[in-house]
Order: C-alpha cells, then sequence, then structure tokens
C-alpha cells in the first residue's frame, strides 16, 4: 500500500492533471444530492479489496465532487466563500504531500519559520509590537475560544476570587462567542448595539459598568469587539471599546475573522483604527485573503500568556520545552496540527503584498458597484450601505418562501450561489463578495433573475 509503484505514479499524474483543470477554468457551481441519489450512482465505496485509485479517483471526479458547491466559483457569493489564488491551492498539495507536522519548532521548523512571516505581516498591519505572535488554527470559533481561554487564565491569575466569569460582547457578535461561552462555563453578557448594529465604547462602559455594580463578585475577563459581521460587514467602535477595556483592565478581543482581512487596503484601513489597542485578535486567511481552508491567523500581543495557557505536559513532549523554539501547539486548543498557514505563506511571498491590497481592493470596488446597481433596481432596496464588501439587501414585497424558492432555482439554473439571510426578523439577501474573479457582469446575471 506504501509503494510508489508505477500505478501509483500514474495516479498522481491524474490527480494533478485534474487540479490543474479545475485552476485553469472556472470551477464548476455544481450543487448537492440527496444520499439517497448519491448510493444510486456509487453503491458502497468502502469494500474488502478496494477500487484501486483510478477508479476511486473516477467516483469523486465524476460523481462526489459534482455534488459539492465550489466555495471558490465567482457568483458563490452566500456565508463567507472562499478565494484562494492559484499559488496557494497548489502549494496546499505540497503540504499535503510533504507530511510537514507543524507542531514543534523541533519537527517544523522551515514551516513554523515561513508561518511566522505570513503572522508578522499581519501584526504590523494591525499595529502590534515586535513581541506578539500567534499561530495558524482551523477557523475563527477555534481561534475565539483560545484566545479567549488565555484571557481568563490571565483574569484568574490576577483576580482569583471572583465566583463567576462574564465575556461581553456585542448583540451583533459571531455565534462563536456565545458557543465558546457555553465550553467554558462562563456569562455572556450582551452589550446593546446601536441603530447601525455599532458597539460603542460608550455602550460597553455603561453596560459593563451597571451589571458588574448589581454583581460584584462576577467579573468581566474579555470583551470582543467584531471587525466585519459576517451578516452585514458591521465594525464595532475598536478605538471606545479598546479603551474603555484597557481603563477596567479586561482583556479585548477582535473577533476580525472576516473584515480584518482589510487592513491591507488604505482605502478602507482608518475603519479598523484602536485594533492595535487589542490583546488579541483572529483574521481567517480562508476568507479573505485568498487562501485554501482552513486557516485561521489567532495572533496575541504578550503570546507568553497563551503559552501558559495552552501548553500541553507530558514527559513524552518533555524534549520539546525549549523556551528559545517556537512551538505553534502551545499557542491555541490543539496539539497535533498541520502547518495549515504554509499555503497562505507562498501566496503572499510569491505574491506580494502588493498584490494583495489590490485583489482586496477590487473585490471592496464590486461591492460598491453593487450596491449602486441596487439602488437603481425597482424591485431591490438597500438595507445597509457597504464599508467592507457585504451587500445586503430585500426583494419589495417577497416573503421568505419567495427568497427560497428564488434562491433554490438560482443554484439549479447554475447562475449563482445566493441564500437568503434575516435582518431584525425579516428575509433578506446579501452578497458577500470576497473573490477578485467576481466581476460587475457577474452581479448583473444575478440581480437580473430578480
Amino acid at each position: 500500500m506504501h509503494e510508489f509503484n508505477k500505478e501509483v505514479e500514474a495516479l498522481a499524474q491524474e490527480i494533478l492533471a485534474y487540479s490543474l483543470e479545475r485552476l485553469r477554468d472556472n470551477p464548476p457551481l455544481d450543487g448537492p444530492q440527496t444520499p439517497q441519489e448519491l448510493f444510486a450512482k456509487v453503491g458502497n465505496t468502502i469494500t474488502e479489496d478496494g477500487l484501486g485509485g483510478h477508479q476511486a479517483l473516477k467516483v469523486f471526479t465524476d460523481t462526489l465532487a459534482l455534488a459539492c458547491i465550489s466555495t471558490d466559483h465567482p457568483r458563490y457569493l452566500s456565508f463567507i466563500p472562499s478565494a484562494p489564488s492559484e499559488h496557494s491551492n497548489l502549494f496546499d498539495l505540497v503540504v499535503g504531500s510533504s507530511a510537514v507536522y507543524g507542531g514543534s519548532w523541533l519537527e517544523g521548523a522551515g514551516a513554523v519559520f515561513a508561518e511566522n512571516q505570513a503572522l508578522r505581516w499581519i501584526s504590523d498591519l494591525a499595529g502590534f509590537p515586535q513581541s506578539s505572535g500567534g499561530v495558524f488554527v482551523q477557523g475563527g470559533t477555534i481561534g475565539n475560544l483560545s484566545a479567549l481561554v488565555a484571557a481568563r487564565m490571565r483574569a484568574r491569575e490576577k483576580y482569583p476570587d471572583v465566583v463567576r466569569w462574564v465575556i461581553a460582547s456585542s448583540s451583533e457578535a459571531h455565534s462563536s462567542i456565545k458557543s465558546a461561552a457555553e465550553i467554558m462555563d462562563v456569562l455572556v453578557l450582551d452589550v446593546p448595539a446601536t441603530d447601525a448594529g455599532v458597539m460603542t465604547g460608550a455602550n460597553f462602559e455603561v453596560c459593563a459598568d451597571a451589571y458588574l455594580a448589581e454583581n460584584p463578585t462576577h467579573r468581566i475577563f474579555a470583551v470582543v469587539a467584531t471587525a466585519g459581521t459576517t451578516n452585514l460587514g458591521i465594525i464595532d467602535d475598536l478605538d471606545g471599546v479598546g479603551l474603555a477595556a484597557q481603563q477596567r483592565d479586561i482583556w479585548f478581543h477582535v473577533d476580525g475573522a472576516y473584515g480584518l482581512a482589510a487592513l491591507c487596503a488604505p482605502s478602507v484601513r482608518a475603519l479598523f483604527n484602536g485594533v492595535e489597542r487589542a490583546d488579541s485578535f483572529i483574521v481567517d486567511p480562508h476568507k479573505w485573503l485568498f487562501a485554501p481552508f482552513d486557516a485561521c491567523a489567532l495572533i496575541y500581543r504578550d503570546p507568553t500568556i497563551a503559552k501558559r495557557a495552552h501548553t500541553q505536559h507530558a514527559s513524552y513532549l518533555d524534549t520539546l520545552e525549549d523556551p528559545d523554539e517556537w512551538n505553534p501547539s502551545d499557542y491555541a486548543i490543539h496539539l497535533t496540527r498541520r502547518a495549515r498557514g504554509l499555503p497562505f505563506w507562498f501566496s503572499l511571498a510569491a505574491n506580494g503584498t502588493r498584490e494583495y491590497s489590490n485583489s482586496m481592493q477590487q473585490t471592496l470596488d464590486i461591492a460598491q458597484h453593487s450596491a449602486a446597481l441596487i439602488r437603481q433596481h425597482p424591485n431591490l432596496e438597500l438595507i445597509h450601505e457597504p464599508k467592507l464588501s457585504i451587500v445586503a439587501f430585500k426583494r419589495l414585497g417577497w416573503n421568505a418562501a419567495e427568497y427560497e424558492a428564488w434562491s433554490d432555482k438560482l443554484l439549479a439554473d447554475q447562475i449563482g450561489f445566493v441564500v437568503p439571510s434575516s435582518h431584525h426578523g425579516e428575509p433578506i439577501l446579501r452578497f458577500a463578495i470576497v473573490n477578485p474573479w467576481t466581476t460587475e457582469s457577474d452581479i448583473s446575471e444575478i440581480l437580473a433573475t430578480l
């Protein structure tokens, strides 16, 4: 099974040809099928004798792949898509075939060195000190959870008599914050947002101070601000919240899984003023920095706190406890890890930071163009002026069922993938534009169906 014989070599060429063909041409949109439909086509693929590599690849390319929506299609505009560059996709093949372990410096020094340079670029964009550092984790959920675990450990060291720990976050915060609170068995204080959906420093101050006055045995150990909400792309008052957190000795975490990628675009950089006050932040290169799944950059102002919180100790790990070595496994909730930041590093190194800024600006420009088309459309109403690249709007006169029917037909006709969302309890549509290959004509084609 492990011998690289002529058959395996031929299979390698088939896999490479399939990968290159997909990269060379626009990816198909495709769409889901039912388990029954798929079983009728391929049957049980796990057998005693095996299908053989060529047949198993054929099952995937001819059937299973067609039941997966391509998240990098230029008209995949739902959720937060992915748009990996050709360089990052190709280098993902290298990472997968190299058996590089990315958990320790001892085993993967070259990979960790490269990942850390990519993290340094992001840290510099955010105005973090040279002493900052972090790690690439699976996604924003793990990134947020890991940062909050470090925040609580710091608070426990300073305030040992607290009875109940609390996370403060906007009512518009990502669902992963409440999920993290459930896992950690802590409370969540919902800070009311303004009518525009923004958590301000003033609102946080009033809400936090009132809560602690009523609950003297509780302590807010972290406040989470969002730099680009998933639904509308709203950015909290980072500077105001950060200042209020510093004045109260509260860890300031910024969830920028989607939006902080735009730090590299000079046209919107000022929207993130205050991120430099953060104790930690996350941004997902697999969302809007043209990297493949899965890579979330988690960065700490003082990584020694995170190391105290997350380093695992065991006899077989003693050899890794060298203070002069950077072990990525010490900075988040994980031990075994692939070098998931390498495809991003390779693309960044190959293309240069100027190209990243240009590609980011391209998506921002398409978002503004989309908003202009929606304003001119007789059947549509723009809900929120896009600050970043999410464009939210509604179809006048439609109910939820009509939105769903339109979305299903759009995918069935292979025009695009746009699922309904909601805002203030009403159904809406939204474009999440993170792909620099999304064009004005792509947007026009979709809007023409409305």
